[in-house]
């Protein structure tokens, strides 16, 4: 095999194969300190040719499975933790996954230990208060992680957890139990009970006597809040005094949003899938007859990274040039670090939020990451540069071996060969060295143009490449052809709605070709099979491309062009047809100046359809009849100059709708849209006036009117 076979073979092989992809990466993870499990897995999986090997890191450092067997342990790309201790586990969790073509980082991953401790023992100081005031009852949870409690208060015994109202309400943010105003039904034992989520655990509080002892004060307590775009966000306000006080919740200066929910009790307001419109002030006013007070918290809404632009599996040739961009939204704005093989790529190549080369190598061939980060999380966009090097081959992107052109028009022969670094190439015809001049242009991408092709120009054609790896050629044979002409034009036709038109068109051609035809109406093709109704062609005559056009319509007015093609040129001409008709509909019909017995119609002229308006006729419609009739107007005739005209002779407390259509020496068009229903003036002259429709038409067929 030669050298130049073997750099093909290689490049081959190499194409079948791809860096690692990640399909699974690891999660944050929370271990119960107090779990029975002992164990903890930190999933990684990856696919790629050949298979990725795994290797794990904690806080940067690699985790070294060989020397703690009985500790780690390895199940595919996935990390087992036996026993695991908090000095010597918690942390971040980093898979790495590698092959021949480069290594890739997964996400950040932190293993932390769950916790909830008891709740010190010490008794608690009973709160005497007077009745009708509030209180409020200290919950102080015990340490814990992560900060995900839940909270509910017992009374006197478990499990009688106290019910809320819009008297009583438990933070779920401190735990703290807020009474409004104190009864003496609430005299009690109270013990706070919270209940760790992410561990499964719940502690009580030693009992807090409550004493009611037999004037206004408030508490409210909204906070400042940052929430993830999406994400459902509670807001708290509780308020003390008595009469317990009614709460009320706004936005500043906006409406609320759709999606806020307002709970019973007033306490607690909540936005799900909140969107960066919802960020703002809001207010929180408690109120009761001796007063009110408010209290305001601002929401930021933020996000998130998520990709606008991000990598993707990229093959350059060595020695060009490349800029990768990279560029993600959220809030704050994420900063952009890259990673090449798993470890920062240099800062000289990262401009703005891309990465550059001015001159690839080999050794910038690998797996690359880009990182976005912003506050609230960081996301990975992986992807495989490939660099190649390559002797020039058409094993790829092989040369026509025949090309066809038309006398006088354009040839153009493709060369593309596959080639890193890039190859000079050169041209010939027969023996002769083909340069740039008047007719003959060699582009960038290596295609030879010949522009005013002649039959001298006919024959074999060779296409040359080299570059440092090794040279290659191929050939095309170029076969001039007579070209396409119109010998006889289609011209202008001029037909009433419903007549035929013919569309002429007749050509020559290179008769070793075939030859087709293509009608085309304003640019736009016409599908004669699909349209038979209204085309038909013409074949009774050789290199004949006729169009008839059967019971024109409105429609088919406009341009005709002819195309007459073969494979190698095509040849245009185009005529128009004029398709005169009935003037179209008039368009914004408007009743003004509604009287008794008269109204003015205003309306816009329609189109003329090649032949002017002469006058308009006006149509009303009733509930005396389900018929169009034609209305009596001043001046009686409506000229076609005519853009408003006074109906008259209407009767009074009638509903009326009008339509109008214009005519011309061709016919009558279609109506307009019909008017808005209105309703004339009532008459003082007749009793009628003030009755209603239906006493109208009674009275209307006594006089003998249907």
């Amino acid at each position: 095999m030669h050298f130049p076979d073997i750099l093909i073979h290689l490049f081959s092989d190499e194409l079948k194969g791809y860096g690692p992809i990640f399909e699974e990466q690891p999660i944050d993870t929370v271990y119960p300190e107090e779990s029975p499990d002992g164990r903890v897995s930190m999933n990684c999986r990856a696919r790629g040719i050949p298979t990725p090997t795994y290797k794990w890191q904690r806080n940067n450092r690699d985790v070294d499975i060989k020397m703690s067997k009985e500790h780690h342990s390895m199940v595919g790309g996935n990390l087992e933790i036996n026993n695991p201790e908090k000095s010597r586990d918690e942390g971040t969790y980093v898979c790495i996954a590698y092959n021949i073509h480069g290594t890739i980082r997964s996400r950040e991953a932190t293993l932390n230990f769950g916790y909830l401790y008891p709740f010190t023992p010490e008794e608690r100081h009973a709160v005497k208060v007077r009745e009708g005031v509030g209180a409020v009852l200290l919950c102080d949870p015990p340490p814990h992680y992560p900060d995900d409690l839940s909270y509910r208060w017992v009374l006197n015994d478990f499990p009688e957890f106290i019910t809320l109202d819009k008297r009583r309400y438990v933070s779920q943010t401190n735990g703290n139990l807020y009474i409004a105003k104190v009864e003496a039904s609430d005299k009690g034992n109270y013990s706070c009970f919270v209940t760790s989520n992410s561990i499964t655990k719940s502690v009580f509080s030693s009992f807090i006597p409550l004493i009611p002892q037999a004037d206004r004060k408030y508490c409210v307590f909204p906070a400042n809040t940052y929430a993830l775009l999406g994400q459902n966000v509670t807001l708290e306000c509780f308020a003390l005094g008595n009469p317990v006080p009614e709460i009320r919740w706004s936005k500043y200066l906006e409406p609320m949003p759709s999606s806020a929910d307002i709970s019973m009790s007033g306490a607690v307001l909540k936005i799900f899938n909140i969107q960066f419109e919802d960020e703002g002030i809001y207010e929180c006013e408690a109120e009761n007859h001796r007063g009110k007070d408010k209290h305001s918290a601002k929401v930021y809404v933020q996000a998130y990274p998520e990709w606008v632009e991000h990598i993707n599996d990229t093959e350059r040739d060595v020695g060009s040039e490349f800029h990768w961009p990279c560029t993600a939204a959220g809030k704050p704005l994420p900063t952009i670090r890259w990673l090449k093989n798993g470890l920062p790529v240099a800062s000289k190549q990262k401009i703005h939020r891309e990465l550059r080369f001015s001159h690839l190598t080999v050794e910038d061939t690998g797996m690359y990451q880009c990182v976005a980060e912003n506050t609230h999380g960081m996301i990975y966009s992986n992807a495989e540069l490939k660099v190649i090097v390559l002797a020039p081959t058409f094993e790829f992107y092989p040369m026509k071996k025949d090309v066809l052109a038309a006398k006088g028009g354009q040839a153009i022969i493709e060369c593309k060969p596959r080639a890193a670094p890039r190859p000079k190439l050169t041209w010939s015809k027969g023996t002769e060295i083909l340069r740039n001049s008047t007719r003959i242009r060699i582009w960038y991408d290596g295609s030879l143009e010949i522009i005013n092709v002649t039959a001298t120009d006919a024959g074999n054609y060779t296409c040359f490449v080299e570059n440092e790896k090794g040279k290659a050629n191929s050939s095309s044979t170029l076969s001039v052809k007579a070209a396409t002409r119109i010998v006889l034009a289609p011209t202008n036709v001029d037909v009433i709605v419903g007549q035929n038109a013919t569309m002429q068109c007749l050509a020559s051609h290179d008769l070793s070709l075939d030859l087709t035809f293509i009608w085309l109406l304003n640019g736009y093709p016409i599908d004669v099979d699909k349209e038979s109704e209204y085309y038909e062609r013409s074949i009774m005559i050789k290199d004949n491309g006729e169009l008839i056009v059967k019971n024109a319509q409105l429609k088919h007015a406009g341009r005709y062009t002819c195309v007459a093609q073969s494979i190698v040129d095509n040849a245009t001409a185009s005529a128009d047809l004029v398709v005169r008709g009935p003037p179209g509909p008039p368009g914004g019909l408007r009743v003004e100046d509604v009287k008794n017995t008269s109204v003015v119609l205003t309306w816009s002229r329609g189109t003329e359809n090649h032949s002017p308006i002469s006058n308009y006729t006006i149509q009303g419609l009733t509930f005396l009849s389900n018929q169009w009739k034609d209305m009596k107007t001043d001046p009686p005739l409506v000229e076609g100059n005519a853009e408003s005209a006074k109906v008259i002779d209407l009767i009074p407390w009638m509903e009326y709708e009008f339509r109008i259509m214009a005519t011309n020496i061709l016919g009558r068009g279609e109506p307009s849209i019909p008017s808005q229903k209105i309703r004339t003036e009532g008459s003082r002259e007749n009793w009628l006036s003030g009755s209603s429709p239906a006493h109208s038409k009674m009275f209307l067929e006594l006089l003998g009117v249907f």
